[in-house]
């Protein structure tokens, strides 16, 4: 069963982040890592609402307000992967269900990448084998503060999962596939990106907008939307977006933004796949031929559609 959570503690506010704010902010057993702790044992995070302390420890060792690195840069008061872990049951929303016996029905898995600039922010998988391949198990993100190395670089990690793996990849895909395909119902595969950039490299999208997707993907678990057909899955409607932004957000939508965050990035999703391909053939040896055969089918979707269309393809064309 699910005992805890743990995220990066970095933004975290009252306006943001409500419910999580009120858990850190109580007495309570919480486990905090790479934050700022004052002299009053308090904990600090950037993002954090209140003043900024002059000085405390952190993962620095003694600071201050202005302390500078041996390169000259300012130091942070808290590390960009700085994090927090606690108990569910210090969340006021969590289910008083969740410790049921009887369990409950998986309807939708969803996968979470983070890339830049080229998958977007919601999609879902044609059918279950489509979706572990191109989505869970092509799954790469771009390396961050949490990982060791150069920030940005690109790296597959078959459902975020390749070092937890006891066996190896290619019998955990088989396995993968097969229970899912021996059920008469298996659930619905998503896949997320909530890290898609401009041309300017800001964000496209806010960092609350994700309760949108997971809104949208819960009406499709019931079959309460349509969804546009792509070469890559399936997508939202505008006219649905705009609903639930408006519902969920209270906050507009425009036909702009939909656009730009769901049009098809041909060039980059043809190079995501020799990405992955290129992998699969040097690094895990004796894939199923599934794998090659249903990543092959989508890259000729991508440049039949690419023929017709161009490189960059609004959802309106489809």
């Amino acid at each position: 069963m699910e005992k805890g959570i743990f995220g990066i503690i970095e933004d975290i506010n009252p306006k943001d982040d409500p419910i999580l704010w009120n858990a850190l902010q109580n007495p309570a057993e919480i486990i905090f890592s790479n934050v700022l702790v004052t002299d009053e044992k308090d904990v600090y995070w950037v993002g954090k609402d209140g003043e900024i302390p002059k000085k405390g420890i952190n993962h620095s060792g003694e600071w201050f307000s202005g302390k500078k690195d041996a390169q000259g840069s300012e130091i942070p008061p808290s590390h960009k992967n700085a994090r927090f872990t606690l108990d569910l049951k210090l969340l006021e929303n969590t289910d008083q269900r969740i410790n049921d016996p009887r369990g409950v029905l998986v309807s939708g898995i969803v996968y979470g990448g983070r890339d830049s600039d080229t998958c977007m922010p919601v999609r879902e998988s044609f059918d279950w084998t489509h979706g572990v391949i191109t989505k869970g198990l092509s799954l790469d993100s771009e390396t961050t503060a949490a990982t060791l190395g150069k920030e940005g670089v690109r790296k597959l990690n078959p459902m975020s999962n390749l070092d937890f793996l006891s066996i190896p990849l290619n019998k955990y895909i088989e396995n993968y596939l097969d229970f899912g395909n021996n059920l008469e119902n298996p659930p619905i595969i998503f896949s997320v990106n909530y890290f898609l950039k401009d041309s300017e490299g800001n964000f496209m999208n806010d960092k609350n907008d994700k309760r949108v997707w997971f809104k949208w993907m819960e009406l499709r678990v019931h079959k309460e939307v349509g969804a546009i057909k792509m070469p890559i899955g399936l997508i939202p409607k505008y006219q649905d977006l705009k609903r639930l932004f408006k519902e969920v957000l209270d906050k507009e939508y425009s036909e702009e933004d939909y656009i730009e965050q769901f049009k098809v990035r041909v060039p980059e999703k043809l190079a995501k796949i020799d990405r992955v391909i290129n992998t699969f053939e040097t690094q895990f040896p004796n894939m199923p031929k599934i794998v090659f055969e249903v990543t092959e089918e989508q890259r000729q979707r991508l440049e039949k559609a690419r023929e017709e269309y161009g490189d960059y393809i609004s959802p309106h064309k489809f």
